[in-house]
């Protein structure tokens, strides 16, 4: 029997509004283009031949995200707010851009907020004014990177935001950050829950790592894969071109390695992909350096691909936290870019070395258009669970179906490449490289 779960979402009370969505009628009086509340898909997908298919309540399947015939919200009376917090990633301005227009022109909405430098902006003490938000502001930021409200992590004085969230008269707030700023979220819709407040809070998932669990790709993913490797190419460029080249890129994955394992897979050139979730050693016959250098000896260069994360053991611990709460980590990335030549200097075999470090530009670059299409999706879902008085969840694709999902189950536990998993099997059949890199 598969795990189970409990996906039912929160709803601040009964949907009696017709909606001003016009959708076609097909089938008599059926309504072909509504989704209807009683339309959910299974989160597991996974079966064997001759099991019992078992009966699942409603707790237990993911409900359809999409427009509802009826809403909870009068569109005239809503005053929307959206805040982007955390680091930048492709796609915020696409996400920004289609909850404005989804409010404006399919519900009417027009009064809409944007809170400038995430959650700081609700807080009194940095006096940051709100942005007006319309159609004619957001039209072209699309096209550009970053985001135009401006992000920030921590600020997360729960007490304090909601206090202005009431000032505000906000009925809709839409989060756009990582399992961060949906920790703050959850916080917030709690905190509204105890004031008896009808305020719907709904997140939009961003993390480039795409380690938020529950969600089978956060926006961005795609455009940092693809920059990725662009970086990964002009390694293996570099190191085809001198002796005993070496090609080093870091990329983004604080504890998950999914954009390292995906870049090795798209580029094909990657000899060596380290990621948080496998240790790695350099000294002795199974580490890196002994790989590195039979690898050189057959081939005359190698490309190692690293997320940010990898091989922390191997450095001086930092008991450093930033504004998130996030523990600080130590630049591996220049830690192997010195590392490296010196050993190979030491064995007195001569190596080039190029290292890259793509991160703040990935991190700012516009969305390319596979995620374009998936903000602009995530935002009008978004909109549309907002409207029928939805909270305390986040719109998720799972099993390709745009879905509803409670944020408390999203920001329980982080997504991991699993080292028995087939995307990884998948990576080390690509690269060739040993099973464990490994003394232990």
């Amino acid at each position: 029997m598969p795990e189970s779960y409990n996906f039912r979402v929160s709803k601040l009370g009964k949907t009696n509004i017709p909606s001003p969505i016009p959708m076609s009628k097909k089938y008599g009086d059926a309504l072909a283009n509504y989704v209807k509340d009683d339309e959910f898909i299974l989160y597991n997908i996974d079966a064997k031949p001759n099991e019992d298919i078992p009966a699942y309540s409603e707790d237990q399947l993911l409900e359809k995200a999409g427009p509802r015939e009826l809403i909870y919200f009068n569109p005239g009376h809503v005053h929307a707010g959206i805040v982007t917090c955390g680091g930048l990633c492709p796609g915020l301005n696409v996400v920004i851009r289609s909850i404005v227009f989804t409010l404006w022109h399919r519900y009417g909405v027009t009064r809409i907020s944007g809170i400038q430098y995430g959650y700081r902006g609700f807080l009194p003490e940095y006096n940051l004014p709100f942005l007006p938000l319309d159609p004619d502001l957001v039209d072209d930021i699309h096209t550009t990177g970053g985001t135009i409200l401006g992000s920030s992590r921590g600020g997360a004085d729960i007490s304090t935001i909601v206090d202005s969230i009431e000032r505000m008269n906000l009925n809709i707030l839409f989060t756009i950050g990582g399992d961060g700023t949906q920790r703050g979220a959850l916080a917030i819709a709690e905190e509204i829950k105890k004031r008896g407040l009808k305020i719907a809070v709904v997140g939009i998932p961003k993390t480039i790592d795409n380690d938020l669990s529950f969600i089978q790709k956060s926006f961005g993913f795609e455009t940092a894969v693809s920059l990725a490797v662009q970086a990964v190419y002009s390694a293996h460029t570099e190191a085809n071109a001198a002796v005993n080249g070496i090609g080093l890129v870091k990329v983004m994955g604080r504890e998950s390695g999914f954009i390292a394992a995906h870049t090795a897979l798209a580029s094909s050139c990657v000899n060596f992909c380290l990621i948080p979730e496998i240790p790695f050693d350099l000294e002795g016959k199974n580490g890196l350096y002994a790989h590195l250098r039979d690898r050189l000896g057959k081939k005359d260069h190698a490309v190692i691909l690293i997320a940010e994360g990898a091989g922390q053991n191997l450095l001086k611990a930092s008991n450093q936290k930033d504004q998130s709460g996030n523990k600080k980590l130590s630049d591996i990335g220049h830690y192997l870019e010195t590392r490296i030549p010196g050993y190979f200097q030491e064995k007195k075999l001569e190596v080039t070395l190029k290292y890259i470090d793509p991160s703040y530009m990935i991190r700012s670059a516009p969305a390319n258009p596979n995620d374009a299409i998936y903000c602009s999706r995530l935002g009008s879902h978004a909109v549309h669970a907002a409207m029928t008085g939805r909270t305390r969840m986040l719109i998720s694709l799972v099993n390709n179906t745009f879905v509803h999902l409670p944020m408390d189950l999203a920001v329980a536990r982080r997504n991991y490449v699993d080292p028995e998993g087939p995307l990884w099997r998948d990576v080390l059949e690509s690269t060739r490289q040993p099973i464990q890199l490994h003394n232990a």
